[in-house]
């Protein structure tokens, strides 16, 4: 089996993703997320590396984060990259879909490391892969929105049957937030130990983003 990292951001296109890989036969031994300058923070969806950290224990994979600004994102993404190839590392999961810039970012920056990139969901249906992940068992909750597209009524909503109709009816967003429009927080499912339960937390807006700042969050006993 060839010893994989996926690239995590805590939601649910990275994590259908892994899902994916796993039942193909990678053996995935890290989860790597970029994080803000000063570390708090994961840089795509704004989670505390605290939510994060007990996300990833309750999938018992081990995190590694790295702080980046922007202008030196590539940079670190390469080193990090290499640095596990060191450790055995051969290959790389991501969880694009259809953004062909992302696509030739990620098999560009891989190639040059050495790493044998897999994109599990690209070119499938968005629409298709939502069902997918919900039938599978899977649980998200919306933590980031794009202000010129949603609002921050939708912070909180769980991934389901009924968001995925509201999706649809705001006739502006993509089924599964492809262009940023919304991001979410994987908090139970198949790859989980244990649930998360977020018990307090509130609305900020930040770089025209809406985040649900999570300040407390705790494991709930899977039921059997």
């Amino acid at each position: 089996m060839k010893k994989t990292f996926v690239s995590w951001s805590g939601g649910k296109d990275c994590c259908l993703a892994c899902f994916k890989a796993m039942n193909d036969g990678l053996e995935v031994g890290f989860l790597l997320n970029i994080a803000t300058e000063d570390g708090t923070r994961s840089r795509s969806h704004g989670l505390s590396k605290k939510v994060l950290k007990m996300q990833t224990e309750a999938m018992a994979l081990p995190l590694i984060q790295r702080k980046t600004s922007w202008d030196n994102y590539e940079q670190e993404f390469s080193k990090v990259l290499l640095e596990l190839k060191k450790q055995g590392v051969t290959d790389g999961v991501f969880g694009d879909i259809d953004l062909d810039e992302h696509r030739e970012w990620v098999e560009r920056v891989c190639r040059e490391c050495g790493i044998t990139p897999h994109l599990p969901l690209w070119g499938k249906d968005q629409s298709d892969l939502l069902e997918v992940f919900i039938d599978s068992g899977f649980k998200a909750i919306i933590v980031a929105t794009d202000v010129s597209v949603m609002g921050e009524e939708w912070l909180g909503r769980v991934v389901d049957a009924s968001l995925v109709a509201d999706l649809e009816n705001a006739g502006n967003i993509t089924p599964c937030g492809e262009a940023g429009e919304y991001h979410t927080l994987v908090i139970g499912g198949p790859l989980l130990k244990k649930d998360l339960e977020v018990s307090k937390a509130e609305n900020v807006l930040r770089d025209e983003h809406w985040f649900l700042d999570i300040q407390l969050c705790k494991y709930a006993d899977k039921e059997v």
